[in-house]
């Protein structure tokens, strides 16, 4: 049995009201509802701090929970929303990002299946293969290392492993994996990273999840089955996520 919690912000630099923007006649929020309802979780939330966004979710009967607006991310709405509806510290919540209205089901079971099976971990992701090098050396898709055991031990914004001397092009990204920014979190780590201020390795790469790994919250990687498809951070984003849900209808 799991959770899902989305959390969802009114403000974005580079597209404000994000989650209320319409895709083929539904709010881009009630798109990712829907994956995460159709993911099996027992209870799907949405966190938010604006009313705007809260009143459009309400209306097409999601369960909404109102959260401090001083949260500086998506993490800490997490926790407020576990510790204000009592979750057990055993108990898994999956955060699902408000952008990802093509995030597949299927990912949000499969992350949150991991951390079940994986008890040395205190947070589970997932990872896709990189598949050009122009992926690999772009500082907005951060890379992930895990051991052999599948627990990262770097996630970083440089093009990681170094391959120091490859045969070609294609074997300085072999191996690499993409790391998708969806989690599963324990409740009680959940709370302790909360309760955590920023680290420098975070502080230094902008990649929360570097806090974790520096107070020792182990963090389970799987290779995702499906592929997610794009998420939202601009008009052109936008446009192009319509497009690809409008062909799937």
């Amino acid at each position: 049995m799991f959770r899902v919690v989305i959390p969802a912000r009114y403000a974005s630099t580079r597209l404000p009201g994000k989650p209320l923007r319409l895709i083929a006649g539904r709010t881009m929020i009630e798109h990712v509802h829907a994956r995460a309802r159709a993911s099996g979780a027992a209870e799907v939330v949405v966190a938010t701090d604006d009313a705007r966004i809260a009143d459009a979710c309400r209306r097409f009967g999601a369960d909404v929970a109102l959260t401090d607006p001083g949260h500086a991310t998506g993490t800490d709405r997490l926790a407020e929303v576990a510790r204000v509806r009592a979750y057990a510290d055993e108990d898994v919540i999956v955060n699902v990002q408000g952008d990802e209205p093509l995030l597949p089901p299927a990912n949000v079971a499969e992350v949150a299946a991991l951390l079940a099976a994986t008890p040395a971990a205190a947070i589970a992701t997932l990872a896709t293969p990189i598949a050009s090098l122009e992926e690999y050396d772009d500082p907005n898709v951060v890379k992930v290392v895990r051991d052999h055991a599948g627990l990262a031990l770097y996630f970083s914004r440089a093009p990681i492993p170094w391959v120091r001397e490859p045969k070609d092009e294609a074997a300085r990204y072999e191996g690499a994996l993409r790391h998708i920014g969806l989690y599963a979190y324990r409740v009680g780590a959940l709370k302790r990273l909360a309760a955590l201020a920023p680290t420098a390795l975070e502080t230094r790469e902008r990649l929360e999840q570097l806090r974790a790994l520096e107070h020792g919250l182990r963090i389970a990687v799987g290779i995702a089955a499906e592929p997610p498809g794009p998420g939202v951070d601009t008009e052109q984003d936008l446009a192009r996520v319509a497009a690809l849900i409008g062909e799937t209808r």
